[in-house]
């Protein structure tokens, strides 16, 4: 039995309403500042732990800052609240708040792996279940405008294949790309509720910096330098393995136009040449493998 997502087109209103979450740098900054410069009869709602983090955000009428931790129900219903309060509806969810987790999977604590995923994954899924309600039964009735929306979750290319030293963040990517595309094939396409995950490659943020994390603890049988997991760790380190990397003023803009172009959401659009790329080499070396074992597959009957 085979399911599609909506292939209709999503046609954004020219006062879309969004709400971002981690405003406070990197993609999230780029793509408010984007929305309130370029768009500018958008409205957006930039979020962050801490709302002094966005005073980089222009002050526009159309922009509402409003603190908000994705790990907490109470914030997410005060966010989205203030949301409907000052604008009157949510057209666009942009689930982007996160951080990097890095270090050996073996030594890695509970809480550390635990808060990962509750920021990545349950933050993702608490938002997208009350968005989902709104856009269906209030963005049309008191929100005066259409019924429907699109939820944005920024995965990565992480999402789709995973390297060493980032365990917990890539299975916080792939659940939440599970989680998404299950759900897009689960609405009604006459609700006109879209979901797609965005897949950056390597782009210019904190995201090997002040968003890496270190792992409290490493484990001493993985000490040796030439070992997969230090390997990575210095690569992140190294600013020159940085240089390719696109800027996010780009993903924000490319992140617009997939909402905006008024064509069908897809579920997945990797963003960046590299993971263009690299998403496309993982694809056939899958088929390769996948070939090699159809004799013994189709055996099972």
């Amino acid at each position: 039995m085979a399911f599609e997502a909506n292939v209709k087109p999503y046609h954004l209103p020219k006062d879309a309403v969004w709400l971002v979450t981690g405003c406070s740098s990197g993609i999230g900054a780029s793509l408010a500042h984007h929305i309130a410069t370029q768009h500018p009869t958008n409205r957006i709602v930039a979020t962050a732990r801490n709302e002094a983090s966005l005073s980089g955000i222009p002050d526009t009428p159309n922009v509402l800052k409003v603190a908000l931790d994705v790990t907490s129900i109470p914030s997410i219903d005060a966010a989205l609240s203030a949301t409907l309060s000052h604008f009157g509806r949510l057209d666009v969810l942009v689930n982007n708040a996160g951080y990097t987790l890095v270090g050996d999977t073996e030594a890695a604590g509970d809480s550390e792996a635990r808060a990962l995923m509750d920021t990545y994954f349950w933050g993702m899924v608490d938002l997208s279940k009350r968005a989902i309600r709104i856009m269906r039964e209030e963005n049309s009735s008191g929100g005066g405008g259409q019924q429907g929306g699109v939820i944005l979750n920024v995965s990565s290319m992480g999402g789709y294949f995973g390297f060493p030293a980032c365990s917990f963040y890539h299975a916080s990517k792939f659940a939440m790309e599970g989680w998404t595309e299950s759900v897009a094939k689960e609405l009604p396409a006459e609700w006109n509720v879209h979901l797609c995950c965005i897949e950056p490659g390597g782009i210019k943020t904190n995201y090997a910096s002040s968003s890496m994390k270190m792992m409290e603890k490493r484990h001493p049988a993985y000490s040796d330098p030439g070992f997969p997991t230090n390997a990575v760790i210095s690569a992140m380190r190294d600013p020159a393995s940085r240089e390719s990397w696109a800027e996010p003023e780009a993903v924000a803009k490319a992140m617009w136009e997939v909402v905006g172009r008024g064509e069908r959401i897809p579920v997945r659009v990797p963003l960046g040449r590299d993971a263009w790329g690299m998403v496309m080499e993982d694809v056939e070396r899958t088929r390769g493998e996948l070939e090699g074992l159809r004799v013994l597959s189709e055996s099972v009957v």
